[in-house]
């Protein structure tokens, strides 16, 4: 008979603040969608760090003649075989280094050619003007300052370049739009739980003379405010159902179907299904006690018993 009655209460109390409940799950939808959107956010960084840091190279660039002439760090001339030989050897003897790639000036040249030969510059290049390099493939790709350490300012380097520092840009846009989408989050999140506070504080004020009646009657704190409180949940957890249709839909159409980026940017490692669905019970966890436990806070001073 208790739980009839809290259950036909809930159902009352959502009626009568029909606006403000809807209000109520908008709010916590948009508020959690962001939330679950910047957590699948995190873990994309962090999958293509994984997947391109474990790509990229630590390239040693040799003198060429023409550096020799215009580059202080080749002042001392063009790399000799002597000072390939023992630059090869040396990284092959560090613990860092898992695999070393000589290419030469043809071949540096030839890959020059692939990926900018409708530039202007490129009809004007020799092979001779191109460096010979090491790419050295470590173990570690943080250990990138080991090497730059152990060559830069050798005789014969002209310079040690480390390809992950093209990528960290990147990563710190992402990283930038991530915290700009929790900003927005906190913010939504704040409007909702003022909402929630304000159409709990209304149910309480129209159903004042019920509430009043049981308290004559001795009806203990939690039974008065449980279908308050039960609505809050309510509203929360349909919020959330929605948030994660939302999320569920977004990664359907845009990554797998629809847009299909997986298949358009086959060079972006998108995280799984898993991420995803390991996100869903957090969301609805979230969206059910977080309105509770507003609810539960503002009843305090409206429903003294």
């Amino acid at each position: 008979m208790r739980a009839q009655f809290v259950l036909s209460e809930i159902g009352v109390g959502l009626r009568r603040n029909l606006t403000m409940t809807f209000a109520v799950i908008v709010s916590v939808a948009l508020s959690l969608a962001l939330f679950g959107g910047s957590l699948l956010m995190s873990d994309q960084v962090n999958t293509m760090k994984g997947y391109w840091y474990d790509k990229v190279n630590v390239t040693v660039y040799l003198c060429n003649k023409s550096d020799a002439k215009s580059d202080p760090a080749c002042a001392k001339g063009a790399v000799t075989e002597d000072q390939k030989k023992q630059i090869l050897a040396d990284l092959e003897e560090m613990n860092v280094v898992e695999k070393v790639t000589y290419e030469s000036q043809d071949e540096a040249y030839k890959h020059y050619k692939e990926q900018f030969g409708d530039s202007p510059l490129a009809s004007s290049l020799t092979p001779d003007q191109m460096q010979e390099s090491y790419r050295i493939k470590l173990k570690d790709p943080e250990k990138y300052q080991v090497i730059a350490t152990a060559f830069g300012g050798r005789d014969g380097v002209q310079s040690v370049a480390d390809q992950r520092s093209t990528l960290d840009n990147l990563f710190q846009l992402l990283n930038g739009m991530n915290w700009a989408a929790r900003a927005v989050m906190a913010l939504m999140l704040v409007v909702a739980l003022m909402l929630i506070v304000n159409t709990v504080r209304v149910s309480a004020f129209s159903r004042r003379r019920e509430t009043g009646i049981m308290r004559l009657v001795g009806a203990s704190g939690f039974y008065i405010q449980a279908p308050f409180i039960m609505e809050a949940a309510v509203a929360g957890l349909i919020g959330g159902a929605v948030a994660c249709a939302f999320l569920v839909t977004a990664r359907y159409f845009l990554i797998d179907h629809g847009l299909a980026l997986s298949e358009k940017l086959a060079l972006i490692d998108f995280i799984g299904w898993d991420a995803l669905l390991t996100k869903l019970p957090l969301i609805l966890a979230t969206s059910l006690l977080m309105p509770a436990l507003a609810a539960f806070f503002a009843l305090r001073k409206y429903l003294k018993v």
